[in-house]
């Protein structure tokens, strides 16, 4: 059996928790419960970049023989596409406000992140009760002063793996907005931030739900794959 262990905000260095075995264990249908009802208190999040060129995939012409290199049959390609990188949350109930990244991400970036995004994306989903808040080991995430801004919120944080290989259920959203956008072909980085908003205001709840109620299989599957990639 997995269980969510934390520790109190209180003590010295920033809030940590953690995925780990418990020393009894447990089957059935009480075991999935208990750990779906452990990850449904956590808020997992995560960065991922867009590139026009999602947009602009798979174009197909009708033509002759001998068309090949005629230039209506051609069209050209960009080597460095626009891009636009993303800040998002996700829990069992739901998605929260996306964050549009300028720049590079460091502590103090993430921290205004954390401030202005992620703490409305734990208001909406989980209101005035208690979660658990999850992201990688970045050099921006783990740095002592975004610990110490934790510290202050008194927000737990959930104990992640360096390396973790289909653990995060918000990849599988990031993937269904990449997928969407293949069809939405967005021309410019407007239209392409236009696009993916609309597609991340798309997931349903109920979506989320059934990623976050994967995690006991997720979790399972890791551990017999021994950390190589699962069907997840």
């Amino acid at each position: 059996m997995f269980l969510l262990q934390t520790q109190s905000t209180a003590s010295a260095g920033p809030p940590r928790s953690g995925i780990g075995p418990s020393p009894q264990s447990s089957s059935g249908s009480g075991h999935l419960f208990s750990l779906c009802s452990v990850f449904s208190k956590v808020l997992f999040s995560d960065e991922s970049k867009f590139c026009m060129s999602f947009g602009n995939q798979g174009a197909r012409v009708w033509r002759k023989t001998g068309e090949k290199e005629m230039s209506k049959c051609l069209k050209s390609s960009v080597k460095y596409p626009q891009s636009v990188m993303v800040w998002g949350a996700m829990s069992a109930a739901g998605v929260g406000p996306l964050c549009f990244i300028k720049g590079r991400v460091n502590a103090a970036s993430y921290q205004e992140i954390l401030e202005h995004f992620m703490l409305p994306s734990a208001e909406k989903l989980y209101g005035d009760e208690d979660f658990v808040f999850q992201h990688d080991l970045a050099p921006a995430h783990s740095a002592k002063t975004t610990g110490k801004w934790f510290t202050d919120h008194g927000i737990t944080v959930l104990n992640w793996p360096a390396n973790s290989p289909d653990l995060n259920p918000i990849e599988n959203l990031w993937d269904i907005v990449k997928r969407k956008l293949r069809d939405a072909r967005p021309n410019t980085l407007d239209e392409l931030k236009a696009a993916i908003e609309a597609s991340w205001a798309s997931i349903t709840p109920q979506q989320c739900h059934r990623l976050i109620a994967s995690m006991p299989r997720r979790i399972e599957a890791v551990i017999s794959a021994k950390g190589f990639p699962t069907k997840y």
